[in-house]
């Protein structure tokens, strides 16, 4: 188990991969043939859900279905984990987030976080976002998590976990290139006038990214490398003084 920082989340939220009751629901989601049975044959693409939520402002079920175009919302205590497209997601509790469609009923354009955290892994493909009320991420084949602190004034906190992402927080832009947890604040009010800002890695673990990954028929980069970096936020997988967290250097 990778070692992991939290800051106002809980044991048990990035821990969530360790159940039984998720180990025992992957499984069986592998064995009926994943996303693709999922849709082909219109059966729910939910791996598992814990807790409360709802979708479109009803209650969700683990048989339910959730399409591009839903609002979904966790209650307290809740988790959510599910696969649209190339695409998996764990939402924490207490979240709000719509999933926008893209080009196909399949396809998530934009996921819009109003309030908690997601975890996610996404497939190769362009034009897709994560947007949250202070930055938005353009995201390609990634594995990233998104926080969104409403006692904070809705400060945003992202993690590119490996991938490339394009970010955006105010006037501030930065190209984010990660082979290990490359992580950013998108600050509600500008913190030494700058609007996009370094972070560390907190609040989510490897492992996450891992399940999230294999759900997908994918891996991560550490996975395919056999290696892992630094997780103090910057992003590189050998420590290096000339290696500067792109939100740390000169505005342009």
């Amino acid at each position: 188990m990778t070692q992991h920082i939290l800051q106002g989340r809980t044991e048990n939220e990035v821990l969530w991969f360790q159940r039984r009751s998720f180990i025992s629901a992957a499984a069986a989601w592998t064995a009926m043939g994943g996303i693709s049975a999922a849709q082909a044959q219109s059966r729910s693409n939910i791996v598992e859900l814990q807790g409360d939520a709802q979708v479109n402002g009803s209650r969700l079920t683990p048989q339910s279905i959730i399409q591009t175009g839903d609002r979904l919302e966790t209650g307290p205590g809740s988790t959510l984990i599910f696969v649209v497209g190339n695409a998996s997601f764990q939402v924490r509790q207490n979240s709000r987030l719509t999933v926008e469609r893209g080009a196909t009923l399949n396809a998530v354009s934009v996921l819009r976080l109003l309030t908690g955290a997601v975890a996610s892994v996404w497939g190769k493909g362009s034009n897709r976002q994560i947007v949250t009320p202070t930055l938005t991420a353009g995201i390609r084949g990634t594995g990233v998590y998104t926080e969104v602190r409403p006692q904070q004034n809705f400060r945003s906190y992202f993690c590119n976990c490996y991938g490339t992402v394009e970010m955006a927080a105010g006037p501030d832009r930065a190209l984010s290139r990660a082979d290990y947890h490359q992580a950013f604040w998108g600050e509600a009010t500008p913190v030494n006038g700058r609007s996009l800002t370094p972070a560390g890695a907190i609040n989510h673990t490897d492992e996450e990214l891992e399940v999230l990954a294999r759900l997908i028929d994918q891996r991560t980069n550490w996975q395919i490398m056999g290696k892992k970096g630094a997780k103090d936020g910057k992003g590189y997988m050998d420590e290096s003084p000339n290696n500067v967290h792109p939100a740390a250097q000169p505005a342009r």
